[in-house]
C-alpha cells in the first residue's frame, strides 16, 4: 500500500477541481497525519476513478484539496452481495472489514431466529467499509443496507441472481452433523454449475438456521445450498471462505 493517504469522497472528481472532505477526514489529514500545504493525497469516489490531489488550503476544521491527474480509471467491481446474520459487535466489524477487502459489492445484515444481535448501526458499518476500501486500494465502497428480517430481505428477489446459502446441516436427525442426507454440495462445484457473473452469499448465525428456515430457503428457486468443507466454521470464517471461493471462480480473483 502506498504511503500517500487515500480518501473516499462523495464529491465528483475531475482534474483541476477543488473539493473539501468532511470534518473527520480534515481532522485525519491535518491532526493525525499532520500534513501541510502541498502534501499529496489520493482520492476516489466509486464513480470517476482515482486521482492525485494536494492540500491547497487548511483551517482548524477544514481542508481544501486541489485535484490533479487521474491515475486509475474506474472499473466495475464483481457483482457479489453478502447477506449475513449480525454477530456480536467486534465480530460484525471484522466481518464487514474483511468482506470489503474481499470485494463484496453490497453488505446486508439479515435477522434470523438465532441471530445474536437484534440491531445494527448502518452508519457504523458504512464507516468501517469506507476505511477498509481506502486501505485496500478498492475503487469503490460496498453499499451497506439497512438490516431486515430474512423473509423480508428475500421478498421480491431477482431470481437471476443465485443466492448461495451456506448450509452445514444434514437431514438425518440424531446423527453427527445431521448425517449425510440433505447435505449441500461443495460450494466450488455449485458456483461453477451456476455459471453466473453475479451472485449473493447468505451466512447464518452461530447457531445455524432452524429447520423451518432451511426448508424455506431450499424451496426458493434461486437458492443454491452450498457446503464449505468438513469443518463447522464460525460465521465470520464461513463468510470469508465463501467470498473467496466465489471470487476465485466467478469474480476478480479468477482474473489475476
Amino acid at each position: 500500500m502506498s504511503a500517500t493517504p487515500r480518501l473516499f469522497i462523495e464529491a465528483d472528481l475531475a482534474s483541476g477541481a477543488e473539493v473539501s472532505p468532511g470534518a473527520d477526514q480534515a481532522h485525519y489529514l491535518t491532526r493525525v497525519m499532520r500534513l501541510a500545504i502541498g502534501a499529496k493525497v489520493r482520492l476516489f469516489n466509486g464513480r470517476d476513478g482515482e486521482f492525485d490531489a494536494g492540500i491547497a488550503g487548511a483551517t482548524k476544521s477544514t481542508v481544501q484539496l486541489a485535484v490533479g491527474a487521474r491515475v486509475r480509471e474506474q472499473r466495475p467491481a464483481p457483482d457479489l452481495w453478502l447477506l449475513f446474520a449480525p454477530l456480536k459487535k467486534a465480530r460484525t466489524d471484522f466481518l464487514v472489514e474483511k468482506a470489503t477487502e474481499l470485494g463484496a459489492a453490497e453488505l446486508w445484515p439479515v435477522f434470523t431466529t438465532r441471530t445474536d444481535a437484534d440491531v445494527v448501526r448502518k452508519d457504523r458499518l458504512s464507516r468501517i467499509a469506507i476505511e477498509a476500501a481506502e486501505q485496500t486500494e478498492r475503487l469503490d465502497v460496498p453499499v451497506v443496507r439497512e438490516g431486515a428480517q430474512l423473509a423480508k430481505a428475500l421478498a421480491g428477489w431477482d431470481a437471476s441472481r443465485p443466492l448461495y446459502y451456506a448450509d452445514e446441516s444434514g437431514d438425518e436427525g440424531g446423527r453427527p452433523w445431521g448425517g449425510e442426507a440433505g447435505r449441500a454440495g461443495p460450494m466450488a462445484d455449485v458456483v461453477r454449475s451456476a455459471a453466473s457473473p453475479r451472485g449473493a452469499i447468505l451466512i447464518g448465525p452461530e447457531g445455524g438456521f432452524t429447520a423451518d428456515e432451511r426448508a424455506f430457503l431450499r424451496n426458493l428457486p434461486y437458492v443454491r445450498a452450498v457446503g464449505l468443507g468438513p469443518r463447522i466454521l464460525r460465521a465470520e470464517t464461513a463468510a470469508m471462505a465463501a467470498l473467496t471461493i466465489w471470487q476465485a471462480i466467478a469474480g476478480d480473483l479468477s482474473r489475476l
